[in-house]
């Protein structure tokens, strides 16, 4: 496995952000999109935003998949303080369980999983969660479940995990290509986490400025 980039390493922060004041939109709105039911609880509907530039990505991705597959969108947008409150809960639970780390080592960890807050490409509608559905809207075997930590998972969330099936496998490997095609990055400790215009992106394609930065929704 090449090596891997944590959202904690100094080189993403660095990453300066030009923003270009695209907006926020609400995915929902557009058919094309199968859109996941287990954040709808939330009222204001943040998790269904992101930028319009992520949104046509996406719609392109759709576009590359095999017959019979369909993009499942499960989360985007995230507001900073939820974030903070994530990645905060995550990083406690690992201190809990780790009582020799030091600060660094509970922020590396803690960024496999959750990006810390003043750059996570959710909170700038850059990121979208996201996996492969049938055309019955019935998502395909991944590997783990969404969201699965790499304690809990035996690191078979990370992307290039040897600790899955083939069908696995194949599937991960159909959706990073077609995400990729259209621009998107992945972030390797998450098979499910894809962004576009954020400063991880900048930092993996090489560009010299990030187009979104953190914001607030509304």
């Amino acid at each position: 496995m090449t090596e891997i980039v944590l959202m904690s390493d100094p080189k993403v922060a660095a990453v300066p952000v030009q923003e270009c004041g695209e907006r926020l939109v609400d995915v929902r709105r557009d058919s094309r999109l199968l859109v996941d039911e287990r954040k709808w609880q939330d009222s204001a509907g943040a998790f269904a935003h992101v930028r319009e530039g992520v949104l046509d990505r996406l719609l392109r991705a759709q576009a590359l998949l095999p017959g019979g597959m369909r993009l499942l969108f499960v989360e985007g947008y995230r507001p900073p303080s939820l974030q903070r409150r994530y990645f905060d809960e995550y990083a406690s639970q690992l201190r809990t369980d780790n009582p020799g780390w030091s600060v660094e080592q509970v922020r590396a960890a803690a960024s496999r999983y959750v990006s810390p807050p003043e750059i996570a490409p959710h909170s700038a509608g850059a990121a979208v969660d996201v996996t492969l559905a049938d055309d019955d809207g019935r998502e395909v075997d991944m590997g783990t479940r969404m969201n699965a930590t790499p304690e809990e998972s035996a690191d078979a969330c990370y992307t290039q995990a040897e600790n899955i099936s083939g069908a696995a496998r194949s599937h991960r490997d159909v959706l990073g290509a077609a995400l990729a095609a259209a621009g998107l990055v992945n972030y390797p400790t998450e098979w499910w986490h894809w962004s576009y215009g954020d400063r991880y992106w900048a930092l993996l394609t090489g560009a010299e400025t990030a187009h979104y930065g953190p914001r607030e929704l509304g």
